[in-house]
């Protein structure tokens, strides 16, 4: 297992640079995968990304609140074999209540200025995904487990 000192250096990076995830959900028992503009808080803990509440997203989430994440910054050429990053996210999901609200919303909203009438409208869901860990894939097969600093 890798410091968890270097967790800014190897995640931060990456879920910095990179505006979209692809989220994956239960439904009925099988995998379900959506585009979604994320944000990562400061350490880590927690990734924000808004959806319409009805949403299929949305029902699958309340009704599985365990959730994947996939971040990478491939560029669909042939050297992405060698040196595209990946990291998977593992989490549970949860809708922000109203008292935190802001906290998060005020990072996200640095990443994704142009998304603030959406978030803001009442049909609109702030989720947060408290994250458990990060698997982090780099030169195509070197696979490594990164915990956020507790």
């Amino acid at each position: 297992m890798i410091d968890p000192m270097e967790v800014n250096k190897i995640v931060r990076d990456l879920l910095d640079t990179q505006r979209l995830a692809v989220l994956s959900t239960q439904m009925s028992g099988r995998p379900y995968s959506n585009l979604i503009a994320f944000a990562a808080s400061g350490d880590l803990k927690d990734i924000v990304f808004a959806t319409p509440r009805a949403s299929r997203k949305y029902a699958n989430l309340i009704a599985e609140p365990r959730v994947s994440l996939l971040i990478d910054n491939r560029s669909n050429q042939e050297s992405d074999f060698g040196q595209a990053s990946a990291v998977t996210v593992l989490g549970t999901a949860e809708e922000v209540l109203e008292l935190d609200r802001e906290k998060y919303l005020q990072f996200y909203l640095q990443k994704h200025p142009y998304l603030e009438v959406f978030v803001n409208a009442p049909t609109c869901a702030f989720i947060r995904v408290k994250v458990e860990k990060f698997i982090m894939v780099t030169r195509f097969q070197e696979v490594r487990e990164i915990y956020p600093i507790s």
